[in-house]
């Protein structure tokens, strides 16, 4: 994937700023002024780009919007930007698969920051010098393609129930803490409480268990957080 990132944000300002920013650490950015051209972009680039970042507050398609469109053919990293620092607007948006959030105003150090560690990340999981297929007990995880696939069931996951799904199965057995979890996934300092880890953990369990009830992969530790059945 070429280092190339595109800015989808109504605020011509503040697109022209960033793309300049960026360019001091070699990357290139594309520029769409709302949802739908941005979309088409996408598209067109045919999943080039190594990073989206994403307004929340676009004219007539908004952000939630844009992202869902693009979590249904492509597991590209989305950072999103929102002027609302309210708590609902980010869950929203990491449940429906943003790999990340900031808020306006915000420095151009932090952006700059989230994006290397963004793409970073993205190339790490993806990265061909680790084993780029996990075969477990009646799951495949491809990570070079990003998909997964239980009894020869193709599962649609969102960008960051994969990389949650990577992590723990890449560590079978061990015991993580939901901090753990979400330092290691989001990489980031914990900003989440308890419950938002647990319906990430919830969401992934629906989709890949064969009862959700009584999961086989993704097992509760009471009093501690979870491990990957090391059996599976």
């Amino acid at each position: 994937m070429s280092n190339k990132i595109l800015i989808i944000d109504d605020d011509v300002e503040l697109c022209s700023l960033v793309k300049k920013c960026v360019s001091q650490v070699n990357l290139e950015a594309d520029t769409a002024y709302n949802g739908q051209s941005g979309l088409i972009q996408i598209m067109n680039k045919n999943d080039s780009y190594s990073l989206i970042i994403l307004d929340v507050m676009l004219p007539q398609m908004d952000g939630f919007q844009v992202l869902s469109e693009i979590r249904k053919y492509s597991h590209i990293p989305v950072l999103m930007l929102t002027a609302k620092g309210s708590e609902p607007d980010k869950v929203t948006g990491l449940g429906l698969g943003a790999d990340d959030y900031l808020t306006k105003p915000f420095s151009i150090n932090e952006l700059i920051a989230r994006v290397q560690s963004l793409i970073r990340r993205y190339t790490t999981f993806n990265s061909g010098n680790a084993v780029s297929v996990l075969v477990l007990k009646g799951m495949v995880i491809d990570k070079e393609t990003r998909t997964v696939q239980v009894e020869d069931r193709l599962i649609d996951l969102t960008g960051k129930e994969f990389d949650l799904l990577v992590f723990l199965a890449s560590n079978k057995g061990r015991v993580f803490t939901k901090k753990q979890i979400y330092t290691q996934v989001w990489n980031d300092d914990y900003s989440f409480d308890d419950n938002n880890i647990m319906s990430f953990i919830s969401k992934l369990r629906k989709k890949i268990e064969p009862s959700s009830e009584q999961p086989f992969y993704i097992l509760t530790v009471h009093g501690v957080g979870y491990r990957f059945n090391k059996e599976a």
